[in-house]
């Protein structure tokens, strides 16, 4: 009844909420350079109810409170920072904007993962909420997190002091649109999106000429058996019920065909669900790079330096048990369905983590549903575009709806009037 009252306030904003997602799709920033988002991300909460509005938390970061009465504190976050992908939608609005990176590289930049989508639809449901608070009671803390790309956005929060400056949340709220068909809710429990970890090793060699390779020693064929050997890791030593991925998104090395480099860099990405298979793929890939790197004579050890570590994602099932029965009463059962655990990664679980309460988390869907369901039926969802392509970009409706009314039933089921 309370989600309702308030969810009939949406016709009136929907164009508003649709404006914002385009504004916000065609001028996309990367990671912590999200300051005119954040500008418009803040106008629009003062604008609409909210007295208390912070920029600059965490780098870019925007913090809404609005106070309503005794009860729990609930947190609803939303990230809002692009990636350096060439948009190639062909929508009206597509994004032709261009940045510079951390490595100071010119890049074209797009809201390629839907960070956009989620901005706006928190955007709604803060409108919605703060235009309805005879339907609910206690604090409501809005959070627009920057840089979940760079896996350092909510750590960055955190450590701003986003939990002594502003209310404690009794529980966190995320969610995320993925290549699901539009308007319908995807929700796993327990572990539900992989903890991710980035590695940097750089193996020395001796350089020489193409022609003379006894001469030297070459780092790019040690270099090429470490990305063969790694493969083994998960096929050989992860236990066949657990779950990991090694992934080698990097190798360089030398300038010209004929010159053997003295030295060959590879970038690693992994991803696991448990702290055990996480120990047991770190050693393994340190053991094999070292091994490697002996085996081919390297003249000194190899670098390794591992960094934008992500925790597991764990949705709290008791919590998410009930916002599902609160998201199967309000859409209907068919729009509510279980999904499999998801290898990438996300870091709206720092939140929860820090403060030692429960995150809830789900998925909802924003590609064309004839064509989505299509694709799953056939067993071919492989062909639809996904979150990181160049052609990602939600339709508009139901998506935005469906967004904006999933944060306000889940928020209401937390903050009902005693």
């Amino acid at each position: 009844m309370a989600a309702e009252a308030v969810v009939a306030g949406l016709s009136g904003i929907r164009e508003v909420l649709a404006g914002l997602y385009r504004d916000l799709h065609q001028h996309p920033e990367l990671s912590l350079q999200e300051t005119r988002s954040a500008a418009v991300l803040t106008r629009m909460l003062r604008d609409n109810g909210f007295d208390e509005v912070t920029e600059q938390v965490g780098t870019t970061g925007v913090v809404g409170v609005l106070r309503n009465g005794d009860g729990p504190v609930v947190m609803l976050r939303a990230d809002f920072d692009a990636l350096p992908v060439e948009e190639k939608t062909g929508l009206p609005y597509a994004s032709t904007a261009r940045g510079v990176d951390q490595d100071g590289r010119d890049v074209p930049v797009m809201h390629a993962c839907g960070h956009d989508m989620h901005a706006a639809c928190l955007v709604g449901a803060a409108m919605l909420l703060a235009s309805a608070r005879r339907e609910w009671s206690g604090t409501l803390l809005v959070v627009f997190q920057p840089a979940e790309e760079l896996g350092c956005g909510a750590r960055g929060m955190v450590e701003d002091g986003l939990f002594e400056r502003f209310p404690k949340p009794d529980i966190v709220l995320g969610q995320h649109v993925a290549p699901l068909p539009a308007g319908f809710i995807g929700y796993g429990t327990g572990p539900v999106m992989a903890a991710a970890d980035s590695l940097n090793v750089t193996v020395h060699g001796r350089g020489g000429h193409g022609s003379r390779p006894e001469a030297a020693v070459d780092p790019v064929l040690t270099a090429a058996h470490i990305v063969t050997r790694l493969q083994g890791i998960v096929a050989r030593e992860v236990p066949p019920a657990e779950t990991a991925v090694v992934t080698v998104g990097r190798l360089q090395a030398g300038t010209k065909d004929n010159i053997i480099p003295d030295q060959a860099e590879l970038g690693l990405n992994i991803r696991t669900y448990t702290p055990q298979v996480r120990d047991l793929v770190q050693a393994a890939i340190e053991r094999i790079v070292r091994a490697e790197c002996q085996a081919g004579a390297a003249v000194k050890e190899p670098d390794l330096t591992w960094f934008g570590s992500l925790p597991s994602l764990v949705s709290e099932p008791e919590s998410t048990e009930r916002t599902v029965a609160a998201f199967t009463e309000y859409f209907g059962q068919e729009r509510v369905h279980r999904m499999p655990p998801v290898n990438a990664s996300e870091d709206v679980g720092v939140f929860g983590e820090v403060l030692g309460v429960p995150t809830v988390f789900w998925f909802w869907g924003g590609l064309e549903q004839e064509t989505a369901v299509k694709a799953f039926l056939e067993g071919d969802i492989d062909r639809l575009p996904a979150n990181h392509s160049p052609h990602f970009a939600p339709l508009i409706e139901p998506t935005l709806s469906t967004g904006v009314e999933a944060l306000v039933v889940a928020s209401l089921l937390w903050l009902q009037r005693p």
